[in-house]
């Protein structure tokens, strides 16, 4: 499997790219900016981008999907009790962060639901707190975790729809249950490493204790 890992925008969003090379497939995760960037990557790669995967639906990780969509003509999926949210953002936050509005998904998937590119398939694991529709992606080896699990902290819960109670109970019944060799691919930059693991994340982030 190609995985590449990409800081892009003003809020050290983590995109990434991941693809199948023998079958020439591929979905990016949380498309936040630097779309030109994404696509090349994908380019240099023999990729075909087939969907646009949002973890959740606040505006810094959905921000690029209507300029990926439009270049692309990939597919969006979001879990459903975050689809609303892509096409309801206030005009002043799409004013603050430089966005336009996203179109509707394409696809909405709840817990369990897998998304396919290639040979490879994403698990889909609903992790609410952060969002509503909050939610991780593993495929053996690795977990993405959007705004849920960070490295060294969690996602913020004071946001509309958040909740602590919610997101420890998502960290401790679907995140901490993974192979602690599970690699923890986060949704920002904001730990003193861009990776983790389950294993570590359990013994040294203070709010897994």
């Amino acid at each position: 499997m190609f995985l590449k890992q990409m800081q892009v925008g003003h809020m050290a969003v983590f995109a990434y790219l991941l693809g199948d090379p023998a079958a020439g497939e591929a979905l990016v995760i949380d498309p936040a900016a630097n779309i030109d960037g994404i696509i090349a990557q994908a380019e240099q790669n023999n990729l075909k981008i087939k969907y646009l995967v949002n973890t959740h639906g606040h505006v810094d990780h959905i921000a690029g999907n209507t300029d990926m969509q439009k270049k692309t003509g990939a597919k969006i999926i979001i879990h459903e009790s975050d689809a609303e949210m892509l096409t309801s953002t206030p005009a002043m936050i799409l004013k603050m962060f430089g966005a336009k509005q996203s179109p509707a998904a394409d696809r909405t998937v709840r817990d369990g639901d897998t998304i396919s590119f290639g040979a490879f398939s994403l698990k889909v694991l609903h992790t609410p707190g952060h969002s509503p529709g909050s939610m991780s992606l593993y495929i053996d080896g690795y977990v993405f975790t959007g705004d849920t699990l960070f490295v060294g902290g969690v996602g913020r819960t004071d946001l509309p729809g958040g909740s602590s109670r919610v997101m420890v109970r998502s960290i401790q019944e679907k995140l901490c249950v993974l192979p602690d060799q599970t690699k923890v691919l986060p949704g920002h930059n904001y730990g003193g490493s861009p990776t983790s693991t389950i294993g570590r994340e359990k013994t040294t982030n203070p709010f897994l204790r």
